[in-house]
């Protein structure tokens, strides 16, 4: 980026065309905002998660391309949304350069703007720091779906990430990602806001039991 941005400002593409660990971490403080016709909510990201595509087995696109994660491998700055447990929408930022299909996942943040209409989304959050604290219910809080999938955040469209204000260094801790087994289990790639009460809590993968015979 050239310039500093006002709070307000959308985040050009050159932002998300970066290294994924280094875009996960200054998107911590940064807001994403979504208008609809019931109206807007924006939040303020406190906990994100960094996917770093064929190098990382706990990336969709560890195994190549497919249909579902097509998006992954285009342009910086566009939204990977999946649908996870045939429950919960979850949302991405797609980052560096094509085709190296590397993302972060938005995993929780503070609801601060259309903080109403979240609730009416999120009847279950027994107090506004829950209406964001996790993954599904950020989508939820946001309500962002599958028809997302694919929408660039950097053009002006209903969907957009904000300047808001970075955290220093200070106040981010790093630790293991939620819920991933296997070869990308120990990796420190998750990212949030220390000390922040919006920031949903770890949980370890639990490990399949084989199959009996």
């Amino acid at each position: 980026m050239d310039a500093p941005l006002t709070p307000s400002a959308p985040l050009p593409r050159d932002f998300f065309a970066r290294d994924v660990l280094e875009v996960a971490r200054d998107l911590l403080g940064r807001v994403v905002r979504h208008r609809t016709a019931d109206g807007a909510v924006a939040v303020r990201l406190t906990e994100v998660e960094a996917y770093a595509g064929a190098a990382d087995p706990g990336s969709h696109a560890f195994r190549g391309r497919t249909a579902r994660t097509a998006v992954m491998f285009g342009p910086a700055g566009h939204a990977y949304v999946y649908f996870s447990y045939g429950m919960h929408w979850c949302v991405n930022l797609v980052t560096g350069a094509e085709g190296t299909a590397s993302a972060v996942l938005l995993r929780a943040g503070e609801v601060v703007e259309g903080v109403e209409l979240a609730r009416s989304r999120r009847p279950a959050a027994r107090r506004d720091a829950d209406l964001a604290r996790g993954p599904a219910r950020l989508t939820q809080a946001l309500g962002v779906t599958g028809a997302l999938g694919g929408a660039d955040v950097c053009s002006g469209g209903p969907l957009e990430v904000l300047a808001g204000r970075p955290l220093p260094d200070a106040g981010v801790s790093w630790g293991p990602r939620v819920g991933v087994a296997g070869a990308g289990a120990p990796t420190p790639w998750r990212a949030w806001a220390t000390g922040e009460p919006t920031v949903s809590p770890y949980r370890a993968a639990v490990p399949r039991r084989p199959r009996r015979a």
